[in-house]
């Protein structure tokens, strides 16, 4: 054969071959993004039924419109199948979501805080008490969780090192500052988390240059605080979220974010101001362990 013909027969064919590489390359490509799609669709219609499902009493429902649930476990990038633990639960408003969202395909661990103060630990323990009953109450739906403690910067009930792919805490940095005891809670955050796992944490937010006793005694937090403390734990901050802001607080309440809903400190004074206001404004953050 011509060498010339057979040198333009081989490019032929390598044209040829990666032309067909590059169309397997782009199926491929093409039927993982569906899969990720079909994946994320799924996973948003069940966090859709787990928010609208009848576990949840009409008053929690009411504070949807301040507490945004779909968006702010959106952004924390939860998924159905992940190992999920919750820090400091009280009621169960989020564990009301997160059970039955993670109920078939994930995992559900609630962690009750322990205040190292007893006079503090002893105002817990009948939250904690009604928490407990509430879950054995409805084993359908909350049958799968496991509940353990977190006392001292230690969990207990349950093996936390490297298990989880999402810790999550909602409005209870100011308890722990108060405590004496958030360095000890983010370190032990850390290495419960699996390496590439996230710390999901939403809190009151205080204005900037707010000290620390004033943190204590408002109940609001500076970000700037939040996240310095979460780095030295070892975190590295991913991203912010306005998801929770609420423009119209003020932060400069006689009873601090405790004069805002639902709490009402102040009883009838002023109740029909802050009910105006609606709840804190707050921080949403998520961040990595490296």
């Amino acid at each position: 054969m011509n060498p010339i013909r057979l040198d333009r027969a081989r490019a032929v064919t390598i044209a040829a071959t990666l032309l067909m590489l590059t169309l397997t390359g782009c199926a491929s490509s093409s039927l993982d993004a569906s899969r990720d799609l079909q994946s994320q669709s799924a996973g948003s219609a069940s966090l859709d039924a787990a928010i609208s499902g009848s576990q949840r009493n009409d008053k929690a429902r009411a504070r949807d419109v301040y507490r945004h649930p779909k968006e702010t476990l959106q952004f924390f990038d939860l998924a159905p199948t992940q190992t999920v633990l919750e820090i400091a639960p009280g009621g169960g408003w989020y564990t009301d979501i997160l059970a039955p969202y993670l109920h078939d395909a994930g995992r559900l661990y609630e962690a009750q805080y322990v205040s190292t103060s007893v006079d503090l630990a002893a105002e817990e323990s009948a939250t904690d008490a009604a928490y407990r009953r509430k879950l054995a109450a409805a084993p359908a739906v909350y049958g799968n969780v496991v509940v353990g403690t977190l006392h001292a910067g230690r969990f207990m009930g349950f093996d936390a090192q490297n298990r989880f792919d999402r810790v999550l805490t909602f409005r209870n940095i100011h308890n722990w500052i108060k405590d004496g005891q958030l360095d000890a809670n983010l370190r032990a955050f850390y290495g419960a988390l699996k390496p590439g796992g996230e710390l999901g944490v939403e809190e009151h937010r205080a204005r900037p240059g707010t000290s620390v006793q004033q943190m204590i005694d408002s109940g609001y937090v500076t970000e700037a605080f939040v996240i310095e403390h979460a780095q030295a734990a070892g975190f590295r901050l991913v991203a912010r979220s306005e998801i929770n802001a609420n423009a119209k607080d003020t932060k400069d309440y006689p009873h601090g974010v405790w004069s805002l809903p639902p709490t009402y400190r102040g009883g009838d004074v002023d109740r029909s101001r802050y009910a105006a206001i609606g709840e804190s404004d707050r921080m949403t953050l998520r961040f990595v362990k490296p």
